[in-house]
Order: structure tokens, then sequence, then C-alpha cells
């Protein structure tokens, strides 16, 4: 016995825990932390490696919720030739005007309203977005003469329990509303996720933003303002809180703080 203990000491760590039983902690412990750091490393390279073909079907679809809020999405066509029709201009919010000091077919709106130094901290925050970005990308839809068909306009904010992303497009006099939809959100199906269901979306086509005095009167709720049918869009039924997130949101972006100055410019005819 005194011998094997000797002679087992002699040999190597790698040997000695070759020689162990299958079923021994250390060699169970050893497997399972190997096959999670084989894992790991597949999942990171698939990852890494799918990455670009993840951004190229976020920028697909981003295009086809554009071409579906203005009216003129076909299955059937390509996406990025369809797409092309559209000029995407870099706004400065606060002066209604377009900024060459972005390229617009890169500029990330998204990472530009958590940059400090390209966005500004709410305090009156009715869409509950915490901070805005002082440039949006928008984009102009024009008809063969090169007159103004359309625009779209991104906009945002909380619903019951998400952040909802989506466009809104307008008619080329800035008032009357062609489309809404969103295209990210994580609101309950079946109740607040209702904002993707088609007829609800149709609601909006024809209403108006504000009256001929200029005031906005958008509203989303379960009954009409004094002001009549064509500055009301109905409740999503069993959905309270994304209703008032998305009147919330949808007054926030077409007023002051938001399009309101550009929209401006558009009806003077400085777009």
């Amino acid at each position: 016995m005194p011998e094997d203990s000797g002679h087992n000491k002699n040999k190597g760590f790698l040997r000695r825990f070759l020689d162990l039983p299958t079923d021994s902690i250390p060699k169970t412990i050893f497997v399972a932390v190997s096959v999670c750091l084989v894992a790991s490393m597949i999942v990171s390279a698939a990852a890494v490696s799918l990455r670009p073909l993840q951004e190229v079907n976020k920028l697909k679809d981003k295009q086809i919720n554009i071409l579906q809020v203005a009216g003129l999405y076909d299955p059937q066509a390509d996406v990025v030739e369809a797409f092309s029709v559209f000029e995407p201009q870099v706004l400065e919010l606060e002066t209604g005007k377009f900024t060459d000091q972005f390229d617009a077919a890169t500029f990330d709106d998204r990472a530009a309203a958590s940059d400090p130094a390209l966005s500004v901290a709410l305090t009156d925050d009715p869409a509950s977005i915490g901070r805005k970005s002082k440039y949006v990308t928008v984009y102009l839809l024009r008809k063969d003469d090169g007159s103004l068909d359309k625009v779209v306009l991104p906009i945002h904010g909380y619903g019951l329990w998400s952040t909802l992303y989506g466009f809104i497009s307008l008619e080329a006099n800035g008032n009357d509303i062609y489309g809404l939809q969103f295209y990210s959100h994580g609101e309950t199906p079946g109740l607040g996720a209702e904002v993707d269901n088609p007829r609800w979306k149709s609601l909006w086509k024809g209403k108006k933003l504000a009256d001929d005095s200029g005031e906005l009167l958008i509203t989303v709720a379960k009954t009409a303002p004094a002001q009549g049918e064509d500055f009301h869009v109905d409740a999503l039924a069993g959905a309270t809180l994304t209703t008032v997130g998305v009147d919330n949101l949808v007054r926030f972006w077409m007023g002051e703080a938001g399009f309101a100055p550009f929209l401006e410019n558009l009806k003077a005819g400085e777009i």
C-alpha cells in the first residue's frame, strides 16, 4: 500500500486527473466548464459573423415600414429600389430646417437621442422619452414634377410596457395625416399590441393635426373632441394606457417641442 501511494505521488497532475473515475467531482466540473467555454465561443463567433446581416435586415425592415406608411409598399418589389424614391434629410428640430452637418444615409436618430452632445434632457416630457435628439431623419416623397407629395416623420414614446417607435406620414400641406404605424414595441398582445391592427391603422388616414388657426387638436380617445371627427382616432379597446401613450407621443411630436417648426416651414412653402 505504501508503494502504491508513493507511485501515485510520482505521477504528473494530468496523469492523476485522467486516472480519476469518470463520475468524479473534478472531472464533472472540468467537463461542465469546458462545454460552457466552447458554447460561449460559438455563440460569440456567430453573433459577430451575423451582425452585418442583422444590420441589413434591420435597415430593410425600417425601409419597409416607411414604404407602408406612405402607401407604397409592394411585397413583390425590391425594397431597396422601391425605397430609392424617398429623399432622406436630417432635420434640426429647433429651427425646422434641414442641415448638412450629418449624412442622412447613415445618421442614427436613436443613438443621437442618447448622446448628450446631440440631445437635450426633457423636463416637460408627456411622451416619457427622457431625452430628445436635436436632429432627426425625415423622408420626403416627391411627385414626378419635383413638387412635394408626402413627408414621413419618425415618432416614439412610451406606452404601457414599452417605448413605441414608428412613423407618421403627412400630405404635402403638413396637416392631413396619410398614415401612422409602429415598427417596434412591447405592448400586450391582443390589447396594446392592436396598434399593429390594419383596421386601427386605417383610422388615421384623412385625419387632421390642427384646425385652420393652427391649434393642435389631433386626439386618440374613446370620444371625439368638440371640434369633431376630423381630429379624432378611436382608442384601442381594452388598452387605456397604451392609448394614452400614443395620444401623448403623437401630440408631443406634432407640437412645438417636435415637428411644429418644420411643419410651419412646410406650410410656408420653404421646404
